[in-house]
């Protein structure tokens, strides 16, 4: 079995940062992924604009083209693409990890669903779009609920329940509405989420406003139907017809995976996985975390352009123990 210096996880914009790291650095690594190359933004919605420029989301010194200073999820792709093909990066798509065990001082076995990995090091680079969080309700199973958004088109001249508050139930409101479906929002609290983009907050304060977009403030689904929504509200419960429900709740890193690797967690609502901030180093030794999983729940709080140096900042740490234990 060939003993790798470094097996990264996840093959999102974090685990190829890291991937590039590695090369630059000139370890002997691979990326283990569950899907496709930057499989979170394939799935991703399809006419999405991403808030951060593509300035600001380059890496491994290969310029990120757009036609605007934001580029599209199509862009994106395109990005992440050239990337493996510039850096001819070591990558293994369709190979998800089902866990990881210790091998004393030698460092750890992964096993995947197609073989085994002997590796000194471990970066998890996971992300957290691939978990949805969901409403618990029931009906939930229906396959008129959605947890993910794709285009507008399957939606018009229907009538949509859009849950949430925040940049996502937003955007998705406000196109399926200028797609002309019947668009109604249940939002948890008594207003739109404080963080939503300041060019998307006025538009859809507006049209709720105006009455364009329905919108119940303090409102929670109760139980999904075929052919309505019960809503909890102040004044009690209520059923609205109904054709589609737009779960666009959020999303959590993918704790049952992580637990399975042995990673560990922070008591409170955050569930941060157990790691030194400094180093991004975890409890188990030379184990580490890159991306946006850094920052478990607390998921508005960090993104691509800003764990852009998570790469370099690990992988010089690996290549300095690599080199002491191969001394």
């Amino acid at each position: 079995m060939q003993q790798y210096d470094l097996i990264i996880i996840g093959g999102g914009p974090s685990g190829l940062n890291c991937a590039i790291s590695a090369a630059k650095a000139g370890l002997n690594y691979l990326v283990l992924e569950k899907g496709m190359i930057a499989n979170s933004i394939y799935n991703f919605p399809t006419n999405m604009t991403f808030f951060s420029t593509s300035k600001r989301l380059e890496i491994g010194e290969v310029p990120f083209i757009s036609h605007t200073e934001k580029p599209t999820r199509r862009e994106a792709l395109e990005y992440y693409r050239r990337l493996h093909q510039s850096w001819e990066l070591r990558l293994r798509t369709y190979e998800p990890v089902e866990r990881m065990e210790a091998r004393g001082q030698s460092g750890y076995r992964v096993h995947t669903c197609k073989g085994q990995y002997d590796t000194h090091s471990v970066i998890v680079a996971t992300g957290f779009y691939d978990t949805p969080n969901m409403l618990k309700v029931p009906g939930e199973e229906l396959p008129k609920v959605k947890h993910y958004y794709d285009d507008p088109h399957p939606y018009v001249g229907q009538k949509v329940l859009v849950v949430g508050a925040a940049n996502s139930a937003c955007q998705v409101a406000l196109e399926l509405w200028r797609k002309n479906a019947e668009v109604t929002m249940a939002i948890r609290s008594g207003e739109i989420y404080k963080g939503v983009k300041y060019w998307i907050k006025p538009d859809i304060e507006n049209r709720i406003k105006e009455g364009s977009i329905p919108a119940h403030f303090h409102t929670t689904v109760s139980h999904i139907h075929p052919d309505r929504v019960e809503l909890e509200g102040p004044y009690g419960r209520f059923s609205i017809e109904n054709d589609f429900v737009l779960a666009m709740t959020g999303y959590h890193p993918n704790y049952d995976f992580l637990e399975r690797l042995g990673l560990e967690f922070t008591q409170d609502e955050s569930r941060i996985p157990l790691h030194d901030e400094k180093t991004l180093e975890t409890h188990l030794p030379d184990v580490y975390l890159a991306g946006v999983i850094c920052a478990g729940m607390k998921t508005s709080t960090l993104f691509i352009e800003n764990t852009r140096n998570h790469g370099d900042l690990i992988v010089g740490q690996v290549a300095k123990r690599v080199q002491m234990a191969t001394a």
